[in-house]
């Protein structure tokens, strides 16, 4: 006779959110056709557009559908090898992998390509991003996430816009990877300046393979076909998944301070009872509250020392809970360079793992992860 398996709790929901919406019902017509079946098509999914604008306070025309965060990272990013002389591009250097590895592409290609540095805390600075335009005075570009995925940091777009919108030379091109900030924590593209930013469905509660790109003007993209999307992404639209995304952002936009709040206080049981068992440092170690706006409550960095993150993984996964180690996009990939590049030792970077709560994670979640932890500490 088997043993039964733990009950399964989750917590990696920066890596993707549980269901909440799946595709939703749409007219099966390609919208780019003529005949009734497609103009029903084309009306459901300029109706997903517009509401999709609205949730996110912009208007319809500069939104644009997508496969996902990657792609509507990689798009504005890869137009640069479209632009000749187009100067240098900038991306911090905590960024996801699929804005750092499409920026290493440009660098690849011929173009100029600079680091913003962070502090220690994880977020850009303004004295940080100064120090990248000096040294890259061509620079056209810049990408800077609003959240980190790995530990949570919350860059200060409002605040950094300043140097970002500079008197002196061409203006730059200000990207925001906003994947895990979008019906999260207060989000605003108008405010921040943006020119392009990136949203993904199913970080959300949606399907995968739809996510949003907003642009504030259109831009040459590097690759072609039927000329959809306003000759921004080609590909025959995801109808369905537009209106979930749309129903997705909706729905967060309304509970936002609610869910905010709610998470801000599982967050400060989970770090008062891991604190409790003597082995735990949040990682940055700056991070020592809840309540600290520097950074999302939906995700924590987490380190036990003497004990790798891997194998912390593992023993809690055995134990029924979902935790990481870090990026799913960089999984099984060698290294840390998120915390490398907020300047901690290999130690730390061996022991840090990730979890990640949602909106439907409750105070006895937090409990059982406690529980699970002290005792995974007990024998490891």
């Amino acid at each position: 006779m088997t043993a039964a398996l733990p009950p399964r709790r989750y917590f990696d929901w920066a890596a993707t959110a549980p269901p909440e919406a799946g595709a939703a019902a749409a007219p099966f017509g390609n919208p780019s056709s003529l005949h009734a079946e497609g103009r029903a098509a084309r009306e459901s999914l300029e109706a997903a557009r517009s509401r999709c604008a609205a949730a996110l306070g912009l208007k319809p025309e500069t939104v644009y559908f997508s496969s996902g965060g990657t792609e509507s990272n990689a798009m504005p990013i890869l137009s640069f090898l479209l632009r000749p002389g187009a100067g240098a591009c900038l991306y911090s250097a905590t960024e996801h992998p699929s804005v750092r590895e499409n920026c290493r592409i440009l660098e690849k290609m011929g173009k100029t390509v600079g680091v913003i540095p962070v502090e220690a805390d994880g977020r850009v600075s303004a004295a940080g991003l100064g120090r990248a335009l000096e040294k890259n005075p061509e620079s056209r570009f810049a990408a800077i996430m609003a959240v980190n995925n790995e530990t949570g940091a919350l860059n200060d777009l409002g605040a950094l816009r300043e140097g970002l919108r500079g008197k002196d030379g061409p203006p730059l091109h200000v990207h925001c990877d906003m994947v895990q900030a979008a019906g999260k924590v207060p989000a605003d593209i108008s405010l921040w300046d943006l020119d392009s930013a990136s949203l993904s469905a199913h970080k959300l509660g949606g399907p995968r393979g739809v996510g949003l790109l907003y642009l504030r003007k259109p831009l040459e993209t590097l690759y072609r076909g039927g000329g959809q999307e306003g000759g921004i992404r080609a590909g025959t639209e995801n109808v369905a998944g537009a209106l979930a995304l749309a129903a997705c952002l909706e729905t967060h936009a309304e509970r936002l301070e609610t869910s905010l709040r709610a998470a801000r206080e599982r967050l400060d049981q989970l770090m008062r009872g891991l604190e409790a068992t003597g082995r735990y440092s949040p990682i940055p170690a700056c991070r020592t509250s809840a309540e600290d706006g520097r950074f999302s409550p939906y995700i924590l960095q987490a380190a036990f020392d003497g004990v790798p993150g891997e194998v912390m993984a593992r023993a809690l996964d055995q134990a029924g809970f979902a935790v990481s180690t870090g990026s799913a996009c960089a999984s099984g990939k060698a290294g840390r360079p998120v915390l490398e590049a907020m300047g901690l030792g290999p130690k730390q970077r061996l022991e840090g793992i990730r979890i990640s709560q949602g909106w439907s994670t409750t105070p006895d979640d937090i409990e059982a992860l406690v529980r699970a932890a002290a005792e995974a500490l007990a024998y490891l």
